[in-house]
């Protein structure tokens, strides 16, 4: 599994991947929907598999001494390092927005402990419906995308709309109070970041074994 994530960001790995991975840094622009990182971090891996799918990188992987489960498996393992590598690359720069910007953000959500409960599960539902969905044929990675992102951008427009509304208030908070509030959505974030990995991956492997290539 070394050699084949090492085979994955060699050579399978888009430099997109590696740019909108330093996206995190968008969150010291004053006055911006800072749900747009999880954007970058959707299509990433969408440019990587299209890149793949143009380089016959499905069958390439598939003819070396592996199972076709492995190969469903090092793109999910592809996935989540550069989803978590995009949120650990932005934590300093969240830390370091609150002493530019005291006042917060007036457009949508703080860069706070529910932002990236949210991101989670952005990340969680677009990577579960794009694998599924890609892994049918092995081929069609515009079609699997666009299904992905639809629950992604919804997601998103949440993300930046909860905030105005009176009673969610707090999800916007920075205050240690409303951060320790909003651990219980930080650790959602987490369970259905984890779960949607884990389903995605059995369903996407079980599909890919029935596809001829």
């Amino acid at each position: 599994m070394i050699n084949l994530l090492r085979k994955e960001f060699l050579l399978a790995a888009h430099p997109t991947l590696y740019i909108f991975s330093c996206m995190g840094a968008l969150l010291l622009v004053p006055s911006y929907p800072y749900s747009t990182v999880f954007l970058y971090g959707c299509l990433a891996p969408f440019i990587t598999f299209q890149f793949g799918r143009e380089n016959n990188d499905v069958f390439y992987t598939a003819t070396l001494p592996i199972g076709k489960r492995e190969v469903v498996k090092g793109k999910c393992l592809l996935f989540m390092t550069a989803h978590l590598g995009q949120l650990l690359i932005s934590l300093p720069f969240a830390f370091l927005r609150t002493v530019i910007y005291p006042a917060g953000n007036v457009v949508g959500m703080e860069a706070n402990v529910a932002y990236y409960g949210f991101g989670l599960m952005i990340f969680g539902v677009y990577t579960f419906v794009f694998m599924t969905q890609f892994y049918k044929t092995a081929y069609r990675v515009g079609w699997a995308c666009i299904k992905g992102m639809i629950p992604a951008m919804i997601g998103m427009v949440l993300v930046e709309a909860l905030p105005h509304i009176p009673a969610c208030r707090w999800l916007d908070g920075m205050e240690p109070a409303m951060l320790v509030r909003q651990l219980p959505i930080l650790l959602c974030g987490i369970v259905i970041y984890a779960l949607s990995m884990l389903f995605g991956y059995r369903i996407a492997a079980s599909r890919f074994e029935k596809v001829d290539l």
